[in-house]
């Protein structure tokens, strides 16, 4: 599956299809021109209501990450390219969101940052 959506995320679950694709986008695994889903097939496959996926597709449209095609698909805008350095800024969004979450269970920062050097070695040497 190309998103990948957590029902313990605080963000409403159009948002975080927004977030995924423009996270695709910008790392390059979504392509300019590229179709995405249809609006029916994603929500099958992650277990929602068309229309939050209709409404996650429209925002990508106004703010031009994506365009419509009538009768055809949503498409990756060509105007949508990878960002030189997003990995970086990819990083930091996921370190806010997981502090966001840590901080929610009661979870220090300087604990979270134990964890992830402790699993680090492990997640490289499964490479």
């Amino acid at each position: 599956m190309l998103f990948n959506l957590s029902p313990e995320d605080s963000r409403p679950v159009f948002r975080q299809i927004v977030d995924e694709v423009q996270r695709c986008v910008a790392v390059g695994v979504l392509k300019p021109g590229e179709p995405l889903p249809a609006v029916r097939q994603l929500a099958s496959e992650l277990k929602v209501n068309a229309n939050t996926v209709q409404h996650a597709y429209r925002t990508l449209e106004s703010d031009g990450t994506v365009y419509v095609k009538r009768g055809i698909g949503t498409f990756v805008s060509p105007r949508a390219r990878p960002v030189a350095g997003r990995r970086a800024v990819v990083a930091r969004q996921l370190a806010e969101r997981m502090l966001r979450e840590a901080y929610r269970h009661g979870i220090l920062a300087s604990d979270l940052i134990a964890a992830i050097e402790e699993v680090a070695p492990i997640s490289a040497a499964k490479k």
